[in-house]
C-alpha cells in the first residue's frame, strides 16, 4: 500500500481523502536541515508513536511506541551517531521533544527520509503528526485526528508514502 500526497492539501490512501498540511515552504527534492520544506520521493514509515497519558493505542497494524519524557529526535548536526534518530533527550544535543506540552506527537509516524545512508543537515524528524488548525508544518505532514486514526487502520509496516 501505498499513501500518496496529492498536492500540498490531501493525502490520498485508498479511496481515503485526508486534508492536511505540508511544510511552510513547499516541497523539494534537495531538502535541507531547517528550510520548513517537506521532501519528495517515495519513503517507507516507520513505527507509531503515541502519548498513552493522552490517547488510548488505537487499532493500527503498525508497531506502537509509547512516547515517554525522555524521547527525542536528534537534528543536531554536530552529533553525527545519533543525526536523525530516536534518542535520550540531552541538554547538550539539539533535538525535537517528542513528549510535548501541546497535542501535535500526541500520535506520530516517523517518514524513514534521510534515514538509512544518513547524510548531515539533509533534513531530520520528518513525521506524520497532528494538527487542529492546518497550519503549515516545519516539513512534515499533520493531520486531524479523526483522519490520522482512519489512516492507522488503513496502513501497516509495508506501507509507503510517495510525497510528489
Amino acid at each position: 500500500m501505498t499513501i500518496f500526497l496529492k498536492n500540498k492539501h490531501t493525502l490520498k490512501i485508498d479511496d481515503f481523502y485526508f486534508k492536511c498540511s505540508i511544510g511552510k515552504n513547499g516541497l523539494s527534492k534537495k531538502k535541507i536541515e531547517g528550510d520548513k520544506k517537506t521532501p519528495k520521493g517515495t519513503f517507507k514509515i516507520e513505527h507509531l508513536y503515541y502519548r498513552k497519558d493522552r490517547v488510548k493505542l488505537p487499532k493500527t497494524y503498525l508497531k506502537a511506541i509509547e512516547i515517554k519524557p525522555n524521547m527525542g529526535w536528534a537534528d543536531d548536526i554536530n552529533f553525527p551517531n545519533k543525526y536523525n534518530k530516536l534518542i535520550k533527550t540531552s541538554k547538550s544535543i539539539h533535538h525535537e521533544r517528542l513528549f510535548r506540552h501541546d497535542y501535535k506527537y500526541d500520535l506520530l509516524i516517523p517518514i524513514k527520509y534521510n534515514s538509512n545512508k544518513i547524510i548531515l543537515g539533509k533534513g531530520s524528524c520528518i513525521f506524520i503528526h497532528l494538527t487542529n488548525n492546518y497550519n503549515p508544518t516545519a516539513g512534515c505532514i499533520a493531520l486531524h485526528k479523526k483522519d490520522f486514526l482512519i489512516m492507522l487502520r488503513l496502513i501497516n509496516k509495508n506501507t509507503k508514502i510517495r510525497i510528489y
